[in-house]
């Protein structure tokens, strides 16, 4: 089952040959948990089949433990180092690294480090991207993120439902 969003605004994005060009500077950036996504492709994008995002996390950010009920995640390091939770395994991911979370696996990123890592991350099929799109906070130039605490869980209760994604406390 996926969850088919409304078209986020993608001003820049061009349909070429029957494929989707998404520029380096396009997609909808957000902050969640002091971190920065940008949505480069969502299930809206690509018929429901992935969503595509590009993260950049900073020392002491990532999210909450949590299971997804609909979609597989792969993680791509591209820079820095994360430390990832996976069912009961904790490691260390470093950049050209490979994390696949198949659905329903309690799982988990933080940095854990003194610099920012870089990744792209895909759910198969497409659609909690939706999730930052809809809860992030919108970026404000020339300010860094803002590190959210468990206060600002309650305000995403809806959407965490509604995108089949459960916070699991670590053991």
């Amino acid at each position: 089952m996926s969850f088919i969003l409304p078209q986020p605004e993608f001003p820049q994005h061009t349909e070429a040959g029957g494929g989707l060009h998404v520029p380096a500077d396009a997609g909808v950036s957000r902050w969640v948990f002091g971190d920065t996504y940008t949505a480069k492709l969502t299930a809206q994008l690509t018929n429901g089949t992935l969503g595509l995002v590009e993260a950049s996390v900073p020392p002491g950010g990532g999210p909450v433990a949590h299971t997804h009920a609909h979609e597989d995640e792969i993680f791509y390091l591209l820079s820095g180092e994360l430390e990832f939770l996976s069912g009961e395994r904790i490691f260390t991911a470093g950049p050209g690294d490979v994390v696949f979370i198949p659905r329903t696996v309690h799982h988990r990123f933080r940095n854990v480090g003194i610099r920012p890592a870089s990744m792209l991350f895909m759910y198969t099929p497409g659609g909690a991207e939706g999730i930052f799109i809809e809860g992030g906070d919108e970026p404000e130039a020339g300010k860094a993120a803002q590190m959210w605490g468990p206060e600002r869980l309650p305000q995403l209760a809806d959407l965490l439902v509604k995108y089949g994604v459960e916070v699991i406390p670590e053991a």
